[in-house]
């Protein structure tokens, strides 16, 4: 399950953006359906991750700066992410959750479901659907990725962790708009922000799209987030992620509020290796926005709660696990 970087932006429905901001949505649309055009296929090995820049105490009180027009990244992709984080993921995000009150409270979803098989989103290097697969088992897990590099951590870590081959996680190589497997599932489930690595409203009201069309009748769709800030952040940021005798990471970032967009890059410099770069690209949604985005695409929020430990959801909670199901 990847992580999406964390960043401010209202609590409301999308704003009205602008035209030149909308030209650039459809373009961007349009180029990644190109790219993307029948390149999903299934495998059978497991993955999971995402990126995540977390704002500390205050970061979204910040003054405005001066709008940016919003641009993708030059050259950034939908496998952008994974492959340049998937060597580091483990590493870097393997306590960014509980994995045991996630897995617990997914499989009691599950149990309610009529037990048809299980998608994740963005999976990653299998740090969920891999304890998950071993849970609810003999249920069949499917973990989609679009970077072959996590997919092949996943692969990894499953022969690592599940020796005798018990409960293999079946992964898939796509997007999480067209890349998706025939259904129906009893569960698909989006974890740690993921969903917002989806870059456009358009392309993520179509992964909506995809999904209610592939859930069993009593299926549910899950979707961890955070909550962005009531104030909208907008301009550029850099901070020292971590710093040794020998390496130092820095976190570039640059926001545009009125677009609910961000992106980034950690930026690697090590005496022995030179330099990496490990980018992202998000579109951060409030969950009003993505009921509405949920509700066009045919389905209803259910329950909702702050964490997988199942804590009530209000209006100062940070982050928000939300469970929809067919209308």
């Amino acid at each position: 399950m990847r992580r999406a970087p964390e960043t401010s932006a209202p609590e409301t429905s999308a704003p009205e953006t602008t035209e030149k901001t909308e030209k650039t949505e459809k373009t961007d649309a349009t180029r990644a359906n190109s790219a993307w055009a029948g390149r999903s296929r299934i495998r059978c090995l497991p993955n999971c991750s995402r990126p995540t820049f977390c704002p500390k105490p205050g970061d979204d009180r910040r003054p405005a700066e001066v709008p940016i027009p919003w641009r993708v990244v030059e050259g950034y992709e939908n496998s952008s992410y994974g492959d340049a984080f998937a060597d580091v993921y483990d590493d870097w995000y393997a306590d960014i959750s509980d994995v045991e009150a996630t897995v617990s409270s997914l499989a009691e979803l599950l149990a309610t479901t009529g037990g048809e098989p299980v998608l994740e989103l963005g999976v990653g290097t299998g740090r969920l659907a891999i304890p998950l697969a071993a849970r609810i088992h003999p249920t069949a897990v499917f973990g989609l990725d679009s970077s072959q590099a996590m997919l092949d951590r996943l692969a990894a870590n499953q022969q690592r962790t599940d020796t005798q081959h018990v409960h293999p996680v079946c992964p898939v190589l796509g997007d999480m708009v067209d890349g998706l497997p025939d259904g129906a599932f009893g569960m698909v489930f989006v974890a740690f922000n993921t969903f917002f690595n989806i870059g456009t409203a358009d392309r993520q009201r179509a992964c909506l799209h995809a999904v209610a069309s592939r859930l069993a009748p009593n299926g549910r769709l899950v979707i961890e987030a955070y909550v962005p800030g009531d104030v909208i952040r907008t301009g550029s940021h850099v901070e020292v992620r971590t710093i040794t005798a020998d390496r130092v990471v820095l976190s570039v970032a640059r926001y545009d509020g009125a677009s609910q967009h961000a992106e980034g890059q950690f930026v690697e410099f090590t005496q022995a290796g030179g330099v990496r770069l490990r980018p992202w690209s998000i579109r951060h949604v409030a969950p009003d926005e993505m009921d509405a985005m949920a509700a066009g695409a045919g389905l209803r929020l259910v329950e909702r709660w702050e964490t997988f430990a199942r804590e009530p959801f209000d209006s100062d909670s940070a982050r928000h696990v939300s469970v929809y199901a067919t209308v």
